[in-house]
């Protein structure tokens, strides 16, 4: 991915069993890039100057395999000498989380790892991105979905990074309902409210009807009645 600004959050409600997550960066296809999940796993976001897919892939298979975010994102990045050029974050199915911050990561970096929440960003305008995310990430929110676009809005509306953004994307992993992956790989104007529109079309008829008749992690073989 092209050095440009990236941010992203990783959340877990404990009481719904929702994972959700978000990240929008300066560059193309942020969701191809950055964002992985599994409802039986967790979730994971790995970014940077030279983010590492290997290390998104190796992370989310060791919490698959019952690991703790912690173990599994310290043991994987201190393996690797290029990691002073990467970001990691990893929230797992118990909620646990974890963040990594290479030491040479285009400033302003960092991240807030918290249970149930976890927020990176690197060449940010400075930390109160991270801070608006976190705020927005806290607030009432009609829906998970809806949630992490506002979170999205915030780190745009803090500041971000004057050269803007070009992709975005949102994951959500339900246990009542089927996963949502949802990404816009390129936009020359606002990728998010590019995600927003993508997601609302998502909530009608015939797709949202169509959800109703495949597999879900309560029902597995779920199929037309």
């Amino acid at each position: 991915m092209d050095p440009e600004m990236t941010f992203s959050i990783l959340t877990y409600d404990r009481k719904t069993g929702v994972f959700a997550a978000a990240a929008a960066t300066g560059s193309l296809c942020v969701g191809g890039w950055v964002l992985r999940g599994d409802i039986e796993s967790g979730l994971v976001a790995s970014q940077g100057t030279a983010p590492s897919s290997f290390w998104r892939d190796d992370v989310l298979r060791a919490m698959y395999q019952g690991e703790d975010a912690e173990t599994a994102v310290t043991r994987v990045t201190s393996a690797d000498p290029g990691r002073g050029h990467r970001q990691l974050t990893a929230l797992d199915r118990q909620g646990r989380t974890q963040g990594f911050t290479g030491d040479q990561s285009v400033p302003y970096a960092s991240h807030i790892a918290e249970p149930g929440l976890v927020i990176a960003g690197n060449m940010l305008t400075g930390p109160e991105v991270l801070e608006a995310m976190k705020t927005a990430a806290h607030a009432e929110a009609p829906s998970p979905a809806e949630r992490m676009l506002r979170v999205l809005t915030a780190a745009k509306d803090a500041g971000g990074d004057s050269r803007g953004l070009k992709s975005a994307a949102l994951l959500v992993l339900e246990p009542e309902r089927p996963p949502l992956d949802l990404r816009i790989d390129q936009h020359d104007n606002d990728p998010i409210s590019a995600l927003e529109q993508l997601w609302q079309k998502t909530c009608q008829s015939p797709y949202f009807d169509w959800l109703a008749e495949v597999p879900v992690l309560n029902d597995k073989s779920r199929a037309p009645q």
